[in-house]
């Protein structure tokens, strides 16, 4: 990549160091070649065969109930890891994928492992394979662009042996068929929490841009980038307005993945592409929310990250992708309260609040999406504290205008575990983004702040299906929990996989 000889960018450096990392993960009923095998044990635990010489009742005794996600070490030569599956007949793809996470987050310091699971009861072998691949992907990652060295083993080879599935069985192959996406899915969403969790100096709009056209390269799909020049001819003043203040041009970057037959639809997904959100004039109050806003790009870089999977996953509709990328910064050429922008399609907009800028970019590229002529269109944004404070940090919120693409998104949430909660798109509070100088304004009132913020893309939305996707509380999370690494957690990225991948237009 070409940077600029100011920032101290390390020799090596990378924005997407998880591209090495994607572990092998097998069906092997032979566990060869592990240093610690993992066992799921489902409840009652008084039912269950000894395991390593230990008998259910020593396991009791170490307070190892079965439960879903606990686990207990039995050390020796070859250690064994039981793991809490709950009661066998509740086995869910969800309860499979966290299961697989907490054995792999036991043995942190360890590269090989074999992971037996007595029975897949009623489960869909694909979605198992699913389930298990990403649960040991997603779990072991860890961002590891700038230390020395990272606190735990990468992963390098999951075995794993299930009790009711014989090598001679079609089950066999629809697993494996599972694991491989499982792998495809995983690697697309550390790709996200890759881009998400790179410093601001590290990865400018700019950069971003240039990553994108080389994972496009790598993974089949076209990638246009608009430098600011093109973005004036555009009148992208939304884009072009939140950048004022930055000393770093802005980049549009536009994907699209072209299906190799007949396309059955035309997706658009646009992304917030802020790579550091100080709030500008609007300036944000020093606390720990200023560390987190190198995230404020998550949708983007989610966007980014799905697109990384269409390929190989077999994507039959055409996908095009939007990411509209600056920082927001303040400085005597930023934007000012007050000041009116005028978006793609000559919306003229008050802006009330320099620190509502995500849909100030967004609104350009909505605009974009509508005149390329999609069927429908998803956007993914961390947009409103608001979100956060009435969804708080582990479910997204989710508006739009069309019930179906609302319950595909809904669909594809409870797929992936990434929770989604709908939220109104109560049009009676569309007159709080009046203004009295210009179309609309970029602020509404003190409430129902994520409605109000969906309300303003809505105005640019128009008729097109649509749907809106706030993670401002998803984007992080403050500790590992199951297969939710600490830090940037690519939130979206398997939900818009999911939704691209046999999208099609309702009829």
């Amino acid at each position: 990549m070409t940077r600029s000889p100011s920032k101290l960018i390390p020799d090596g450096f990378t924005a997407t160091p998880s591209l090495a990392d994607s572990p092998v993960v097998v069906l092997d009923d032979a566990l060869g070649g592990v240093e610690t095998t993992g066992v799921l044990v489902f409840t009652p635990v008084a039912d269950a065969a000894p395991i390593a010489g230990l008998s259910p009742s020593a396991w009791q005794r170490a307070g190892f109930e079965a439960e879903p996600g606990q686990t207990l070490l039995i050390p020796g030569d070859e250690p064994t890891v039981l793991v809490g599956g709950g009661a066998a007949a509740g086995l869910t793809v969800n309860g499979l994928r966290d299961a697989t996470a907490a054995f792999v987050r036991a043995t942190s310091k360890t590269g090989r492992l074999g992971f037996e699971i007595p029975s897949l009861g009623e489960l869909d072998p694909a979605a198992a394979g699913q389930a298990i691949a990403e649960g040991a992907a997603l779990a072991r990652y860890r961002y590891s662009g700038l230390a020395s060295k990272r606190p735990d083993a990468p992963l390098e080879r999951l075995a794993v042996r299930i009790g009711d599935i014989e090598p001679a069985r079609a089950a066999t192959a629809e697993f494996r068929a599972g694991i491989e996406a499982g792998l495809i899915t995983s690697r697309a969403a550390n790709i996200a929490r890759d881009l998400a969790n790179t410093p601001p100096g590290h990865l400018t709009a700019v950069d971003l841009a240039e990553v994108a056209v080389a994972l496009g390269a790598r993974f089949g799909f076209d990638v246009e980038v608009f430098d600011k020049q093109q973005l004036i001819e555009l009148g992208c003043g939304g884009l072009l307005g939140v950048n004022r203040g930055s000393t770093e041009e802005p980049r549009m970057v536009k994907l699209r993945y072209t299906p190799p037959g007949t396309s059955t639809g035309h997706l658009g997904l646009v992304g917030k592409g802020i790579t550091y959100d100080s709030g500008g004039i609007s300036l944000k109050p020093s606390d720990p929310m200023h560390l987190l806003m190198k995230m404020d790009m998550g949708g983007a870089a989610s966007v980014l990250g799905a697109f990384t999977a269409l390929r190989a996953l077999g994507a039959t509709a055409t996908v095009s992708g939007w990411l509209m990328c600056t920082d927001n910064m303040p400085s005597g050429s930023a934007y000012q309260l007050g000041d009116v922008l005028t978006a793609r399609g000559g919306t003229t907009v008050e802006v009330k609040n320099t620190d509502a800028e995500g849909r100030l970019v967004m609104m350009d590229a909505i605009a974009l999406a509508n005149e390329d002529g999609v069927d429908a269109i998803v956007d993914i944004a961390t947009l409103t504290g608001a979100a956060l404070m009435a969804l708080g940090p582990s479910i997204a919120a989710l508006l739009g205008n069309d019930e179906t693409m609302l319950a595909t998104v809904e669909r594809a949430a409870a797929t992936s575990d990434e929770q989604v909660w709908r939220l109104p798109l109560e049009r009676r509070y569309r007159k709080q983004l009046d203004s009295e100088v210009a179309d609309i304004a970029n602020l509404g009132g003190p409430f129902a702040g994520a409605t109000t913020a969906a309300l303003f893309l809505d105005h640019f939305v128009g008729a097109t299906p649509w749907a809106h996707l706030d993670i401002a509380g998803t984007m992080q999370t403050e500790a590992d929990d199951s297969w939710r690494s600490k830090g940037a957690t690519g939130f979206g990225t398997r939900i818009l996989i999911d939704v691209a991948r046999g999208f099609q237009p309702a009829r």
